[in-house]
């Protein structure tokens, strides 16, 4: 505008353009940078990316001496050991936020060794405390993000813009903890419970398992036995065939046996079965 003070004492503006201010002009700017971001496709589902089930190490962004932090720290710790949080600690509101938040975003894209997933949480607090969150710049770093990012900032009602650019929302920093690890005590009664089920079923299964293989065993002596047997049989039958073979069965059945030329007036030896004798031959015929 352009101010005007005359000689009389009376004093205008000439307006040259009205820009609403507050709140209202807040949540002007929060929806149209929503519809932005949401048509160029950051906040669609489908780019979204699942958080590990065991994450090993964990990128925290936060500051260390918010109550959010510590609620988050204090539930990560109770329900999985094990895991190595790197914690960068920056602000997480005011004017000089949004900036801090990004380079500690692209200092963990940066590490050579990948994290499994980057946490980035701050407690509640109004709708300016939050506003960082609702950055552009922000935005995009975090869609941007190579590590999978869980966002937990403010309250379950408190919805930034942060929070529908990340791979998952968290309600509040408390929440984020539960989305990003198991339960170690649910896990070990799924255990317990799991174990109670199948301890029947294995000792059924290896009961089972021991009549069929008696079974098997009780078979294959049938048959080794029976393949014994006929193997005997067959043994006995070719030694007896042997034996029929002896000569001196052969003399005990009244036969004799000769040795010698069938010439008349030859020496010949016949040979019974109890005793032997010489004849010479005197007569032979042709049969």
């Amino acid at each position: 505008a352009k101010p005007k003070l005359t000689n009389f004492g009376k004093f205008s503006l000439t307006i040259d353009s009205i820009k609403p201010v507050g709140e209202g002009s807040i949540k002007k700017g929060f929806e149209l940078l929503k519809a932005k971001l949401d048509k160029e496709g950051l906040f669609a589902l489908d780019r979204k990316r699942s958080l590990p089930e065991l994450p090993k190490t964990v990128g925290v962004i936060a500051s260390m001496q918010s109550a959010g932090y510590g609620d988050f720290m204090k539930i990560a710790d109770q329900r999985w050991g094990g895991v190595t949080f790197r914690v960068y600690h920056t602000l997480v509101q005011g004017l000089d936020a949004p900036d801090a938040l990004i380079k500690a975003i692209r200092y963990f894209n940066q590490l050579e060794v990948p994290l499994d997933a980057l946490v980035i949480i701050r407690g509640g607090g109004s709708a300016d405390d939050l506003g960082a969150f609702n950055d552009e710049l922000l935005v995009r770093e975090i869609a941007a993000s190579r590590t999978p990012t869980l966002v937990g900032v403010g309250h379950e009602v408190d919805v930034t813009l942060s929070d529908l650019a990340a791979d998952v929302r968290a309600a509040t920093p408390s929440n984020a903890a539960q989305l990003l690890l198991p339960d170690k005590q649910e896990i070990l009664s799924r255990i317990r419970y799991m174990s109670a089920r199948l301890s029947p079923r294995m000792l059924r299964l290896v009961a089972q398992r021991a009549e069929y293989t008696t079974t098997l065993l009780r078979g294959a002596q049938d048959m080794i036995t029976v393949q014994f047997e006929r193997t005997a049989r067959r043994f006995e039958y070719a030694r007896q065939l042997v034996e029929s073979y002896n000569p001196d069965h052969i003399l005990r059945r009244g036969y004799a046996l000769v040795r010698g030329e069938k010439v008349l007036g030859s020496i010949i030896e016949v040979e019974a079965h109890n005793y032997k004798l010489t004849a010479e031959v005197r007569t032979y015929e042709q049969k």
